[in-house]
């Protein structure tokens, strides 16, 4: 889902079960980012398997800003990551799902990442243009999981699965995406039907 490159310092997927520290962990970074990439970060909201209450997951925060430009983004905000340990990726595109017959080029993003240190965690950021489809998607599929709790274990079970037989976090990442496409197709009509807005 998030096109992310493989995890700092890992070869294999390494998943551990739900923190409860996640949350707050990603309440404080999420209102510090904000404050230091405003105006620019419309938003910075907390996404991916660590938003998710009780979902297994990599022990790294997926984070999401969205912004109007990319690459006014990209020059403004590199001082102050820079300053809180982030490094640019080269990682520019996200996943767009199978069946979806849309340009890539809408699914671009930026993607600063910071390892696991003293003081703080890992983190992926990834910053999307509003109203991308790839920023919707991220918060689509946070919110159907905290909505549906009862599908947490299936989907942290698949992963735990996938993660005991792959021997890299990019074969993990290619191969759970058609899943994560599935969720999305289930999670469509849900939003619908409840008038779900990003």
């Amino acid at each position: 889902m998030t096109g992310t490159p493989a995890q700092p310092g890992a070869t294999r997927p390494v998943l551990v079960p739900h923190s409860a520290d996640w949350q707050a962990q990603g309440r404080a970074l999420t209102d510090d980012l904000l404050t230091a990439l405003a105006p620019l970060a419309a938003r910075v909201e907390h996404i991916g398997s660590t938003s998710i209450p009780g979902m297994t997951a990599k022990p790294v925060l997926d984070l999401q800003a969205s912004v109007a430009d990319l690459a006014a983004a990209e020059a403004a905000f590199a001082g102050p990551l820079a300053a809180r340990g982030f490094q640019l990726s080269p990682h520019r595109h996200d996943h767009v799902p199978a069946g979806l017959d849309d340009d890539p080029a809408r699914w671009t993003k930026r993607l600063w990442t910071r390892r696991e240190a003293a003081g703080h965690s890992a983190v992926n950021l990834h910053v999307r243009r509003t109203g991308s489809p790839n920023e919707r998607f991220a918060l689509l599929f946070r919110d159907w999981f905290r909505a549906h709790p009862e599908a947490i274990a299936s989907y942290a079970r698949f992963k735990q699965e996938l993660a005991g037989v792959v021997d890299s976090t990019d074969v993990y990442a290619d191969v759970k995406d058609p899943v994560v496409d599935l969720v999305i197709t289930v999670a469509e009509p849900w939003a619908a039907a409840t008038g779900w807005k990003p």
